[in-house]
């Protein structure tokens, strides 16, 4: 889950970590209403959870009201990346005498957390990490000895700090890694991390949280937060209330598989044979008839879905459940959308008798599957 930077700033003030003052608004209006309250030079910044918005205009400076004003009226509603803008920050314009990268993620062929900084910060670390791989620092992080503030202080160093400022900017290293670890981030970023007169600012903030760990952050996960995702289509949010691990996509074949490995394959097959995939719908392990059911009715109400592919390996999904779902969803709808079914596993005996009674198409191989459901995506 993938936080807006005023969120991921708020979690980074409790935390101890420095911003500037700043507003969140949605109309031009209060854009300027604060920039007078304010009574000094400040930023717009677009409010997407998506990278590089400053390359696409989505940071503007302003210092008078009247600019502020302008810069909102013109950045709320357009698109960036191809995603609205709804909200917008504007925040006082730091002194900034050095601009620095700081970021935690998550090392997976290492198991372990990765620390990662630089003495150049800015909208270009991205080039900086493929032309100058040198001057990214790299610390993988002992999950049983864990981060201490003399690892911290030696990553400070090596930015070329010494004094007051080693002191502070290692508090700040030490801090940023306590808080990916405690919002089991799998990416949080300052870029860039303002050196400023008397310390370190975070002048922007990037928090992406982990989804599998999101019971442990209930308030992060609220319904009024989802709806206000500016990633997520509409069809996503309705999927993401339901329950149903589901991505929209652009083609016009329905795919419902269990465990996002057998999904992606049955995306990619479906591919190979001249299809193209109009969603990934993961349904887990142990999935009931009703959630299946509610799967399959969920995909099939896609407009741009032609024909739906149910690809299961049968475990704790059981392969008579899966078809329980398939034919219930089926009648409910009274949907004529043609459906082709490849499982095997638990139960697949029993599951195939239900299919072949209720008349839907049961191929052994995920290959004569998804050839298929191409033609009859062509057909329909």
């Amino acid at each position: 889950m993938k936080l807006f930077e005023y969120e991921a700033k708020e979690i980074f003030r409790k935390y101890g970590i420095d911003t500037a003052p700043g507003c969140v608004v949605q109309d031009p209006v209060a854009a300027r209403l604060f920039v007078e309250t304010l009574g000094k030079p400040v930023v717009v910044k677009a409010q997407l959870a998506v990278g590089g918005r400053g390359k696409e205009g989505g940071i503007q400076f302003a210092n008078t009201p009247n600019e502020a004003f302008d810069a909102a009226r013109l950045m709320l509603g357009r698109k960036i990346k191809g995603l609205p803008v709804r909200k917008l920050l504007i925040e006082e314009k730091l002194d900034i005498r050095k601009e620095l990268f700081l970021g935690v993620t998550v090392d997976r062929s290492e198991r372990c957390f990765t620390f990662l900084a630089s003495a150049v910060g800015g909208m270009n670390i991205e080039d900086v990490a493929v032309q100058h791989p040198e001057k990214i620092i790299r610390f993988s992080i002992d999950p049983v000895n864990n981060f201490r503030i003399y690892h911290a202080l030696g990553i400070a160093k090596k930015l070329g700090y010494s004094g007051k400022k080693l002191n502070q900017l290692a508090l700040v290293i030490q801090t940023l890694y306590r808080l990916a670890y405690d919002m089991d981030a799998e990416l949080t970023e300052i870029n860039p991390l303002a050196e400023v007169e008397d310390g370190f600012v975070a002048a922007d903030a990037r928090l992406n949280m982990d989804n599998n760990a999101l019971f442990r952050h209930m308030d992060m996960d609220s319904e009024e937060r989802v709806n206000s995702l500016g990633e997520l289509t509409l069809r996503e949010m309705e999927a993401h209330k339901k329950g149903l691990v589901y991505v929209e996509l652009d083609g016009d074949i329905g795919i419902i598989g269990n465990g996002a490995g057998l999904t992606m394959a049955t995306l990619d097959t479906v591919m190979l044979n001249g299809g193209k995939a109009g969603n990934f719908l993961d349904l887990g392990g142990g999935a009931s008839p009703e959630k299946i059911g509610e799967a399959v009715e969920f995909v099939l109400k896609d407009d741009h879905v032609k024909a739906l592919l149910v690809n299961v390996l049968g475990g704790i999904t059981k392969c008579d459940d899966t078809a329980k779902g398939i034919v219930a969803a089926q009648k409910k709808l009274h949907s004529e959308k043609p459906i082709v079914v490849r499982m095997m596993g638990t139960n697949e005996e029993d599951g195939k008798r239900i299919l072949n009674e209720a008349g839907i198409n049961f191929l052994e191989t995920m290959e004569d599957a998804a050839t298929l459901v191409v033609d009859l995506a062509r057909r329909n």
